[in-house]
């Protein structure tokens, strides 16, 4: 079993997080794992994303050309990446930021609503928690638990008070999948 992934947005989304994240929790599960950014030299609003590989044998290459999925924050990522799902695979797309419709009809798509389900939540800053959660339940790559492991790794015992809202967050991105 293999997990070939593009995570894709603007700077400042948090896509570089949820690679890292996707790749520590694959980690903590036991599997092999790569992760691989590529950003611009902007801090915010350039464009950003990594290839994260999970995988039950060792990983013979970090980049992703065909990808079990792609995960789009934004329009421009999901119109440059969504040619790389392969026939099968998946396709998550923030649909508060995304106004058109994926053109493929041999992919899974599921619409994730992150802003504004972030923004009910109280805080913008969880959208790309929505939409990590509604990741793992379509995948099932592994429990939500390894995920919010790998989130309290990162971001270490001074910010634990975080974890509540990011679970909530994930929590409400995995619903989102049972009503695609």
């Amino acid at each position: 079993m293999e997990q070939q992934i593009i995570v894709a947005g603007f700077g400042g989304q948090g896509v570089l997080l949820m690679g890292q994240l996707l790749a520590y929790a694959g980690m903590l599960e036991g599997q092999e794992v790569s992760w691989m950014p590529s950003y611009g030299p902007e801090m915010r609003g350039g464009s950003a994303n990594c290839a994260v590989v999970i995988s039950d044998r060792p990983v013979g290459s970090p980049k992703v050309e065909d990808a079990t999925a792609v995960i789009a924050m934004n329009r421009p990522s999901m119109e440059q990446f969504e040619k790389n799902v392969v026939p099968g695979g998946g396709l998550l797309y923030n649909s508060s930021l995304i106004e058109v419709k994926p053109t493929r009809d041999d992919i899974r798509v599921v619409a994730v609503p992150c802003n504004d389900i972030a923004q009910e939540l109280g805080n913008a800053r969880v959208a790309n928690m929505v939409m990590l959660g509604a990741y793992i339940e379509l995948t099932k790559l592994f429990p939500m638990d390894a995920l919010v492991e790998a989130l309290r790794h990162k971001l270490g015992p001074s910010k634990e008070k975080l974890i509540p809202l990011n679970r909530k967050a994930m929590e409400a991105g995995a619903a989102c999948v049972h009503k695609a």
